[in-house]
């Protein structure tokens, strides 16, 4: 396995990993600043390839934040090796995910951030979005970079195989694709919206932890993924009654 490093937005460096199984790329970002910041910390096997890779653009012990959307192992699996490797770097997550959880898993103090909130890293500034349940996870949430207009997707947009560093052509297509096949976000009501209402930042990249950073029209793409979770989430309604109807019987209430 191969890291590779490309910059995808002024001072963003997606740091990009194919592993196979289970067949696709596993993304981490660098924001370069005055305080760098890492989004996505990767597995724990990883990490010695990972901060590699990183350190041809700066040196790993100089980073100052880390941080991921959700807690998960491709998430947040080489956190406490971060902590040990950078003697300034402290874990900012939301204030549910370090109430829950990573008060007693990190080896350091995190940093709790609210809904809406913005962390300075010096030029750049990062905005905290709480996002429950999208695409799973009670504490999931994502992050986005205001001067670069980047919007650190996570889990969204999943395309498996080898993809490009970057893409302007059809990502939605292909997520939707990965969900039906995979299954692995939480379909509620407030999915689709959820997505939607992301397009409020107009972000200009979309930053794929498992895809291609998208560079292409960021908007129509958040919307028709919504569209797309949004006749998914209503598929099953129909199907859940459906099924209930059929498990009724004559003189049920």
């Amino acid at each position: 396995m191969d890291t590779s490093v490309t910059e995808v937005a002024d001072g963003i460096y997606r740091l990009s990993t194919y592993r196979d199984p289970p067949g696709m790329v596993f993304n981490q970002f660098l924001v370069v600043d005055e305080e760098p910041l890492v989004f996505h910390l990767g597995h724990r096997r990883l990490f010695p390839q990972v901060q590699q890779a990183l350190a041809r653009v700066l040196d790993p012990r100089s980073v100052r934040w880390v941080s991921f959307g959700h807690i998960e192992a491709d998430e947040c699996g080489a956190m406490n090796d971060w902590l040990a490797l950078a003697p300034r770097a402290t874990v900012v997550h939301g204030t549910l995910g370090v109430s829950v959880s990573l008060d007693d898993m990190a080896d350091r103090q995190p940093h709790s951030l609210a809904d809406g909130a913005s962390l300075d890293l010096g030029a750049k500034r990062v905005v905290w979005i709480d996002t429950p349940q999208l695409p799973h996870g009670w504490e999931a949430a994502l992050l986005f970079e205001t001067t670069t207009a980047t919007l650190f997707a996570g889990d969204l947009f999943t395309i498996p195989g080898r993809v490009q560093p970057t893409s302007e052509g059809d990502i939605v297509t292909p997520a939707l694709d990965g969900e039906d096949r995979f299954r692995p976000t939480a379909l509620t009501a407030s999915t689709a919206p959820r997505i939607r209402s992301l397009a409020q930042f107009a972000p200009r990249t979309i930053a794929t932890m498992h895809g291609p950073t998208y560079t292409g029209d960021c908007r129509a793409a958040l919307q028709a993924l919504g569209d797309g979770y949004d006749a998914r989430f209503r598929a099953s309604l129909h199907d859940e009654a459906i099924a209930h109807s059929d498990r009724s019987t004559p003189g049920d209430p």
